[in-house]
């Protein structure tokens, strides 16, 4: 995960992942990934799982609001990795379309399932009828803050757009 993230899925060889895992490279191929495909599936595997741990952490505290807000303080704390190397959804998510086939659907995934418990909030919230769009409206905020910021290289467009959202989320 952290080589997809730091060089690029297509970019990073299962020697690279050898080297980094102190493995011979056979031992990749024989014991862990046969093809690069595996491998993606992997990572999209484990992103997903990240991604329904920190959901399920959201989702203790009280009120949907708070959750919509721990969801954007979160970005605001990783604000100098945004800038830095861009989000590790959009990046992973980007190059894995690139690659097409079922890895690229598969893939699509890393975005409807952050969308999908993002909703739920807004539903929670009494925003039954707009929920979805809603939804897709503050994921692609945070998409598009995470490439501007990593454009320019500056965390600090995270701290305003994250103000931003927060005061928009206090409007509803």
């Amino acid at each position: 995960m952290k080589l997809a993230y730091r060089d690029g899925f297509r970019e990073s060889s299962l020697a690279d992942i050898a080297k980094a895992a102190h493995v011979p490279v056979g031992n990749v191929y024989y014991y862990y990934f046969k093809t690069k495909e595996e491998l993606g599936e992997a990572v999209v595997q484990r992103r997903l799982e990240a991604i329904r741990a920190f959901s399920a952490e959201m989702s203790r505290l009280s009120s949907p609001k708070e959750r919509l807000f721990a969801f954007l303080d979160s970005i605001q704390r990783n604000k100098e990795e945004l800038a830095r190397a861009g989000c590790p959804l959009g990046g992973l998510c980007a190059d894995l379309h690139k690659e097409g086939g079922a890895l690229a659907k598969k893939s699509a995934e890393l975005y409807s399932e952050p969308m999908r418990w993002i909703e739920e909030q807004f539903r929670a919230a009494g925003h039954e009828k707009a929920s979805g769009e809603l939804a897709v409206h503050l994921f692609c905020a945070f998409q598009g803050m995470a490439a501007v910021a990593h454009g320019a290289n500056d965390p600090d467009l995270i701290v305003s757009e994250v103000k931003r959202l927060k005061d928009w989320i206090g409007t509803l």
